[in-house]
Order: structure tokens, then C-alpha cells, then sequence
């Protein structure tokens, strides 16, 4: 589960009707349009609280996104054995990509069901103590349950309903963003 390495900016509840428009609001006020743009979603389906990467990934690959790129599914996760060949791979794609990262993470019960965005990067595998550097640009992290004591067992044991809520809201934030971009775009 990630830490970060910038600056926390917003926290947005999951139960809040407007969650996904804040988060395409808080996207277009921080992504420049300017560079190519890669969603990195982080995580295994191979434990129910850490597949909020991937099922964000499958769900954004669905929609066809034209501006945006994404790895990261439940078909091809991206996760701490092959997060280096990821970014090797997002190098080749473009010189100086964008990298908004996104990973589930466990937190205080005050945060669990919120997402929060922030500049800065990820430190993916924080949380089960796993040395990864630092990925993204900007981060968004869901909250999908408490930390603080066995971790990999709550990982194990977190309800896959709150994670597929948690991966609706992104997706439809993420994907409210590519229709912006393409409206926008269209016009230049």
C-alpha cells in the first residue's frame, strides 16, 4: 500500500453524489494537456484490497480512451514484480509522459471510502514494507480499509464491494477527464 512523496491536496468521499466530478475537476487542474498522459493503475487481483488498481485499469480499457493511456488491468497488472518493466515501457511510449498513479491504501477508519489526490508520486508496497521507488506525477489513492496491524491480512479480508465502489468513482472521474480532453483537444 502506497505513502506518497508529494504534497496531499484533496480528499474526496466516495458517498459524496459530485465524488467523480471533483476528481475530473481536480485531473484537469493538474494534468497538463501538453505531454502524453498515462494512467499507471497499481495492484494484484490477487487480493481483494489491493485489486482497486486493476479493476480501475479494466474499466477505463472498456471506455477506449483516446487521450489517455492505461496499464495496469485484470489482465495485465502492474504490480511491485513488474512495476520497473512498467515504467520502462512508458518510457518507450513517450519521452516525458505524464504518470498519474493510482493504488489502494489502507489508512486511518476516518479515510477508509474516500480517495485522495495529491502532486507527487507513489510509494507503491509502503504499507507491507516493500522498497519501490517513487512512481507518478500526481497520485490518487483509495482508502479501502484500516492499516496498522497485519496489513497483508487486511488486505486478504477487505470486502470486494467497497473496493468496486471505490474503482467506480475513479473510473468515472478518470474517464469524465478523457471526454474533457477530447472536447478540448478537438478544438485546438
Amino acid at each position: 500500500m502506497p505513502t506518497t512523496t508529494g504534497k496531499h491536496d484533496n480528499r474526496i468521499f466516495i458517498d459524496d453524489r459530485l465524488a467523480y466530478i471533483k476528481l475530473k475537476n481536480y485531473l484537469i487542474e493538474h494534468v497538463p494537456t501538453t505531454q502524453s498522459i498515462v494512467v499507471l493503475c497499481i495492484g494484484t487481483d490477487r487480493s481483494t484490497g489491493d485489486s482497486l488498481g486493476p479493476l480501475v485499469g479494466t474499466n477505463l480499457q472498456e471506455k477506449r480512451m483516446q487521450h489517455i493511456k492505461v496499464l495496469g488491468t485484470l489482465e495485465r497488472p502492474v504490480h511491485a514484480m513488474n512495476l520497473h518493466e512498467a515504467i520502462l515501457s512508458i518510457e518507450k511510449m513517450s519521452p516525458s509522459p505524464f504518470i498519474v498513479a493510482i493504488d489502494a491504501s489502507l489508512g486511518s477508519l476516518k479515510n477508509v471510502g474516500s480517495v485522495e489526490c495529491g502532486l507527487g508520486g507513489l510509494l507503491p508496497g509502503a504499507a507491507l514494507k516493500k522498497k519501490i521507488s517513487p512512481v507518478g506525477d500526481i497520485y490518487i489513492k483509495g482508502y479501502v480499509n484500516v492499516g496498522g496491524f497485519l496489513e497483508h491480512s487486511v488486505l486478504q479480508s477487505t470486502k470486494l464491494y467497497d473496493v468496486m465502489q471505490l474503482a467506480q468513482v475513479i473510473s468515472r472521474g478518470v474517464y469524465l477527464f478523457e471526454l474533457h480532453l477530447r472536447k478540448n483537444i478537438s478544438k485546438t
